[in-house]
């Protein structure tokens, strides 16, 4: 089974950003502890700041992997191209977000990308990444 981890805008700042909301830990010692706990998948790793390299990651990997859990941070409300990249390809998306957004700004509350996924886990710290990993297996 092969899985990407694909974070966008800011989430390299994990373990140093809003610390309060997000944690202290950075998200490549999280993925290092991931890859302990799944050892029978394929994980991988990838993040980007830019909009364009995320929908070339999808295309990348959306006809071969068996899942990705995409957390697209701030375009998640915005992207209709990350949208439309993730109804393009065979590949089922699990949207993950860190923080329960439903508890946190209004424009957070919309999701552009959720109705081209296969679910959307949030609100459980990092933890739900291993969840959205297991919703494949």
């Amino acid at each position: 089974m092969k899985i990407l981890i694909l974070n966008g805008p800011n989430l390299n700042l994990l373990g140093r950003r809003e610390p309060q909301i997000y944690g202290s830990t950075s998200f490549e010692e999280y993925f290092e502890g991931m890859k302990k706990r799944f050892h029978n998948v394929d994980l991988e790793y990838f993040q980007s700041n830019h909009e364009g390299e995320i929908i070339d990651k999808i295309h990348a990997v959306g006809y071969s992997y068996d899942g990705i859990v995409l957390n697209a941070g701030a375009y998640t409300h915005t992207s209709i191209a990350i949208h439309d990249a993730i109804k393009g390809v065979t590949t089922p998306v699990v949207e993950l977000h860190i923080s329960n957004v439903h508890a946190r700004e209004e424009y957070r509350h919309h999701s552009a990308i959720a109705p081209a996924c296969k679910g959307c886990i949030c609100g459980f710290g990092l933890h739900g990444y291993d969840m959205a990993v297991e919703s494949f297996l």
